[in-house]
């Protein structure tokens, strides 16, 4: 896993989204597709603003999928993914994405929707994943212990206090009673399963996990730490979210645009 660590969100998500841009066009020219996954969280806000931004990308030839979403959310409620993504990505869009797969929260039936998620997003491989990590170290809402060896796709999750106390502490819910307590989540194996996966991890705060992912043991109680097994995994980090790192790495391959 490489990392790139800059001084500021907005640098680091500018650099992000140049990475991710160059990905996304080369897929296309490759295939004549991107197929893109797309998380929804405060911290990619940067991320996404600067990667609309990009010119080069023909956004009629990509495929987005939806990491994760809250059981039970309706699409207009205020902390809803799928909202986000709208408001976020593809409202702001030059051009209308050739495809986007949603979770839908409020489906009547889980165990379909999870069946319809996981065939359209194994019809091809995924070319990026562009994904962040928790506060508790989890990768979509894959708490831990995570499950490293699922065969599914999609599933439902139940989220620890951790993660749901990040959510009011980001200004998503009032209160920690108004936090749902499951949500559909893309698996792990799944996500491990994109050509390229690009983590974006702003804040002091995330910096406990940074940590534990980058050079604590490999383990499903941090789940983001399965992300070193992937072979193009780039992690872009602001300062302070890099401020625990052992400063030995430094020096073994990092790229440290400073």
């Amino acid at each position: 896993m490489e990392m790139v660590i800059g001084s500021t969100r907005e640098w680091m998500g500018r650099l992000a989204a140049d990475d991710a841009a160059k990905k996304i066009a080369a897929a296309i020219a490759a295939n004549g597709v991107a197929r893109v996954v797309f998380a929804s969280a405060a911290s990619q806000f940067e991320f996404l603003k600067a990667l609309v931004a990009h010119k080069e990308i023909d956004w009629t030839k990509v495929c987005g999928f939806h990491l994760d979403e809250y059981l039970g959310l309706a699409a207009d409620h205020p902390a809803s993914f799928r909202r986000f993504l709208r408001e976020r990505l593809l409202e702001r869009l030059p051009n209308p994405m050739r495809s986007f797969t949603f979770v839908e929260g409020d489906a009547p039936d889980a165990a379909a929707e999870c069946a319809r998620l996981a065939a359209a997003v194994r019809e091809r491989p995924i070319d990026l994943a562009c994904i962040g990590i928790g506060e508790n170290g989890h990768i979509a809402f894959n708490d831990p212990p995570a499950d490293f060896e699922t065969g599914e796709a999609y599933a439902v999750v139940e989220l620890d206090e951790k993660c749901r106390r990040q959510q009011v502490g980001e200004g998503w819910y009032p209160d920690l009673a108004s936090v749902p307590t499951h949500a559909y989540s893309m698996t792990v194996p799944q996500i491990m399963s994109a050509r390229s996966i690009i983590v974006v991890v702003p804040d002091g705060r995330k910096a406990d996990a940074v940590a534990a992912a980058v050079d604590g043991p490999l383990s499903n109680m941090c789940p983001s730490s399965i992300l070193r097994r992937h072979g193009d995994c780039t992690m872009y980090l602001d300062g302070p979210a890099a401020s625990k790192l052992d400063s030995a790495r430094f020096g073994a391959g990092e790229r440290r645009p400073e």
